[in-house]
């Protein structure tokens, strides 16, 4: 009987395995968030919740989504009292929240920091494919737009931001990098390359441009996350990264969909800062 790999050519397989990490792998947990969305599953009251943060403190998750504020009432209700709750019973998990690139979105978040008196990073995320695009009438410029004013709005009230690309792995590599660079130049810290349909493989997400040595990532360097909203609402990135700053008032950076327009500055691609 002849080998399986012998009838079917799996590209997975081949030999330039990506190298394994170089720094902690950083765990952040999105049940509390992402993983609520599906039809099947039961929004918990927040008793559970509660529980189900402590739990996630418990086996040394470093992060989690608390919520999306922005969603409606009970929400913002429930990400206020998770986020205080990571003060007042002392834990070491980190609390984010997601939100869309917009300032409306970005505004709770902004809002609940304050009430807790704690940093909370705004995972702010926005279509990329050439699918949502099409679907949605939006031009690159478009994007690099709400990319620009949200990421900014966040850092100049004083969240973290890590910038969230939806569909991350059927995105075309230049779109990536132009969303990229403008969100890290901006002031991101990290970005997330969401494989939002489940469409990647290993490989699929290290050959990505925010893996890529020529990537905004290398410009400015900045965590990378990988992720899926049809898994486990898991993603993982480097740690032990101090915040990005970002560009001068009034300066951004952006480039246009053309590529021309005000130039990035370059970084150390090889500085641990």
């Amino acid at each position: 009987m002849p080998d399986v790999y012998d009838l079917i050519y799996d590209w997975n397989r081949a030999d330039d395995e990506p190298p394994g990490p170089k720094k902690r792998i950083q765990l952040d947990d999105e049940t509390l968030r992402d993983g609520l969305q599906s039809p099947s599953v039961l929004n918990p009251p927040i008793e559970a919740k509660i529980r189900i943060l402590h739990l996630m403190d418990a086996l040394g998750i470093d992060t989690a989504d608390v919520g999306q504020p922005a969603a409606g009432p009970r929400e913002y209700e429930h990400t206020l009292r998770l986020a205080q709750e990571t003060v007042t019973a002392g834990l070491r998990i980190a609390p984010n929240c997601a939100a869309r690139t917009v300032v409306s979105d970005i505004q709770p978040i902004v809002d609940i920091a304050e009430r807790i008196g704690r940093p909370i990073e705004a995972c702010v995320y926005i279509g990329s494919s050439p699918l949502r695009m099409d679907v949605e009438g939006w031009t690159l410029d478009f994007l690099l737009r709400r990319v620009e004013e949200a990421v900014t709005f966040a850092v100049r009230h004083g969240l973290p931001v890590m910038f969230v690309t939806e569909d991350t792995t059927r995105a075309h590599p230049d779109t990536l990098t132009k969303l990229y660079t403008t969100a890290i130049y901006c002031g991101a810290q990290a970005v997330c390359i969401a494989d939002t349909v489940g469409h990647a493989t290993p490989r699929g997400a290290y050959g990505s441009p925010a893996s890529s040595e020529n990537s905004a990532t290398a410009r400015r360097p900045a965590p990378a996350s990988t992720g899926t909203a049809t898994g486990t609402g898991v993603w993982t990135s480097p740690t032990s990264w101090p915040p990005s700053r970002p560009g001068p008032t009034g300066s951004t950076g952006r480039p246009s969909a053309s590529g021309n327009g005000p130039a990035i500055p370059r970084w150390n691609s090889s500085s641990s800062t």
